[in-house]
Parts: C-alpha cells; sequence; structure tokens
C-alpha cells in the first residue's frame, strides 16, 4: 500500500465558505498536514474550492462526509484531493481511487478495515475513536498489513491526542476541539498550535 502524507486533519465541520479560508490557513500555518470540509457543512463544495484556489497544488485538501461515489466525483470537482468518510463503502473508495485522490474511509471494527484496504484505501480512519480506543487500535495494528496508517477520528482532543501519537497513529482528525462555526481564526490558530506541539513532541520522544 502506498503510504500519504498524513498527520493532523482540521476538520472544519459547519465551517461556510466566507470563513473557510482564513481558518484553513490558519489551521495549515500552525502545522496541520490537512484540512476538511464536511459535505454536511453550509455550501461544503464552495469552501472546498475556495481553500483550494487560495493555496498551492500540492495543498492537502479534503472533502468529509462522502457517502456515495457521486459525492465523491462532486468533490473531484471542487478540488478535493482527499476523500474522508465515516463509513466504509467499497464502491466509494474504488471511485476515490479511480479518480487518484486519497481514500480515507471510516472503519470501526478490523474486518471493515480489511474490505476498505483491498478497496484501495490510502489510510483508514478510526471512528469512533473514542469508541475504539487506544488498545484497540494497537489490536488492529498487529493484524493489519504492516505500515497501515491509523487515524483516529472523534474525542481527539489535548488531553490524549500524545497518547494516540506514542501509540502509533500516524495521525489524527481533529474536530470540535480545535473548530466550532463561528470561532475566529486567531483562535483557531492558537489551538491548532498547541495540537502540534503536543503531536510533534510525542512523535518525536524515543519511546513512541
Amino acid at each position: 500500500m502506498n503510504q500519504p502524507t498524513t498527520g493532523l486533519v482540521a476538520i472544519l465541520r459547519g465551517v461556510t465558505p466566507d470563513d473557510a479560508v482564513a481558518v484553513a490557513e490558519a489551521v495549515l500555518a500552525a502545522g496541520f498536514d490537512a484540512v476538511e470540509v464536511p459535505l454536511n457543512s453550509p455550501d461544503p463544495l464552495e469552501s472546498v474550492r475556495r481553500i483550494r484556489a487560495a493555496g498551492p497544488a500540492d495543498r492537502r485538501v479534503g472533502a468529509g462526509t462522502v457517502l456515495t461515489p457521486e459525492d465523491v466525483r462532486r468533490a473531484a470537482d471542487a478540488g478535493a484531493s482527499l476523500v474522508v468518510s465515516p463509513n466504509t463503502r467499497p464502491d466509494v473508495i474504488a471511485e476515490t481511487v479511480r479518480l487518484g485522490l486519497e481514500s480515507c474511509p471510516g472503519a470501526a471494527t478490523p474486518t471493515e478495515a480489511f474490505v476498505a484496504l483491498d478497496a484501495g484505501a490510502t489510510a483508514i480512519k478510526l471512528f469512533p475513536g473514542s469508541t475504539i480506543g487506544i488498545d484497540g487500535m494497537r489490536a488492529w495494528a498487529a493484524v493489519l498489513p504492516a505500515g497501515t496508517a491509523l487515524l483516529p477520528v472523534g474525542g481527539v482532543d489535548v488531553n490524549n491526542l500524545a497518547d494516540w501519537a506514542r501509540a502509533g497513529a500516524a495521525g489524527a482528525g481533529i474536530g470540535t476541539s480545535l473548530y466550532r462555526p463561528g470561532d475566529q481564526p486567531d483562535v483557531v490558530a492558537a489551538r491548532a498550535a498547541r495540537l502540534v506541539e503536543i503531536w510533534s513532541s510525542a512523535t518525536q520522544a524515543p519511546n513512541r
């Protein structure tokens, strides 16, 4: 499996197109690897378009809560390079791969993770991370192909991010503990910087 560039993904659920660029720039400047605009946000594809247009070609801009192959095509047309789902649907993954995008489907069991990898997933979103837990992730890693990128999403925050990193997570998706609709970019930037600091310290520790 080709390894993606994984790390911290900012989940900007509820962001509006008018706020999307400023918030995305804030978290990316702080050191996040990618931003994700869930499709249940207001006019999400316009937000994706604006974030894409405002940055370099290699900027990782994701569409989240992608549920159907048609959603994948719409996200691709808007300029998304990363497709994130809460569930495992092989047809969604296959369409994502066909279009040359990164596929990060959600899985709640090792069986779903294997199905996702067989369909061509780039990385696996452990969802909900708070239910699977760090011990669960370690157990998955022991049976999944070596090098499988596992990213917990759901309940990840400043209190447990270091634990996930030290346990071997390839990254994490961070939502409400980073951004809520209406939050000002400078406030989001400060939260993002703190999360990046925690992640960097944990992943550079000798006992990781």
